[in-house]
């Protein structure tokens, strides 16, 4: 990911390549873009903005890891003596391809051109996070899990902001699981979240980190969105619990403050086994699954659970009935 949280404009930085041995996950590496991008042609700056690239642009990104179900898979330890990186997501994340989907678009392909350095010492990502008191996380939480990637998850965050935003809530929004893209908590608060925090806040490129690791970055994250003092959080696990993404270790940390659990499915029968598998009955099912009264029969019939497509004007009042009993709002506060 773009350096969001790392001076290095402001302070200047170097361009070296260091010994292989010295490399880790979340260090900040410079790539030049080695051929014509053919089918990605954009990257995320740090403001969130996507800008073009051509042959040649140098790009500052992180060293990480994707496990995507539906596009790409790949990770910063397979990069080879030659130096070729992929860019792995629009957003920097830099590691070589391992496998992907025929529907996935071509990556932008890039050579090593060093670490950057800052005094001599190589940046990395956690090296810029700023340390909290520890503060427990007791905030009313709506949990927004899915089957997948790109299942729906955040469509229904924004939905769900909005509804909470017009009961006259200060809700924040979060991502604590997946591979680091800002315009995903950036739709939160464009939504009406006062506050947006993700995994990049607390120093990783992705979540596809050992988890003994990831547990104390997650709970250091957990006290910034304390500080934040919302009333209610939305808070979204990405990808699906069951893969490499930490998600159940995410989910662990907040479940007791967690109210009520929204699931976004890309179809009905994975709702079936994501509910077996992990051993979880939402409180709502929505996504893809859910976009045609079909899919809506189909889920309530196999697993008795409501589905309803968030996005349709109609879906409303049941939506706001479903929010209202969970977290103990008035009916007529969320009408508004």
């Amino acid at each position: 990911p773009p350096p969001r949280h790392a001076p290095l404009r402001q302070r200047g930085f170097m361009v070296r390549p260091i010994s292989r041995d010295e490399w880790d996950a979340g260090d900040y590496v410079v790539g030049r873009v080695c051929q014509p991008p053919r089918g990605y042609t954009e990257v995320e700056v740090p403001t969130g903005r996507m800008v073009e690239v051509a042959e040649g642009t140098d790009i500052v990104g992180a060293l990480g890891t994707r496990h995507a179900t539906l596009e790409v898979t790949g990770t910063w330890e397979e990069i080879g003596d030659n130096g070729q990186m992929d860019l792995l997501t629009s957003a920097g994340l830099f590691g070589t391809m391992t496998s992907t989907s025929p529907h996935a678009k071509q990556l932008i392909a890039t050579e090593y051109r060093g670490h950057v350095l800052l005094d001599g010492e190589k940046a990395t990502m956690r090296q810029f996070v700023s340390a909290v008191p520890h503060q427990p996380f007791a905030v009313p939480t709506v949990l927004l899990t899915g089957t997948s990637m790109s299942a729906g998850k955040t469509t229904a965050a924004r939905a769900i902001i909005r509804r909470l935003r017009m009961a006259g809530l200060r809700v924040l929004g979060a991502k604590l699981t997946g591979a680091g893209r800002y315009r995903d908590i950036l739709h939160m608060a464009d939504a009406g979240a006062h506050a947006i925090f993700d995994f990049v806040d607390g120093g990783l490129p992705s979540t596809v980190h050992p988890e003994e690791a990831y547990r104390p970055v997650v709970h250091e994250l957990l006290s910034k969105m304390a500080a934040a003092e919302p009333d209610v959080a939305v808070v979204e696990i990405g990808a699906s619990p069951l893969e490499p993404y930490n998600g159940a270790a995410a989910i662990e940390a907040i479940k007791s403050s967690v109210r009520c659990t929204v699931l976004a499915a890309s179809d009905p029968y994975a709702v079936h086994g994501v509910m077996h598998a992990f051993g979880m009955r939402p409180d709502l099912v929505t996504g893809i699954a859910a976009n045609t009264r079909a899919g809506i029969e189909l889920i309530e019939a196999l697993c008795n659970v409501p589905a309803l497509k968030v996005t349709d004007p109609e879906s409303l009042p049941d939506l706001n009935r479903i929010l209202g009993n969970t977290l103990n709002l008035a009916a007529s506060a969320l009408r508004r």
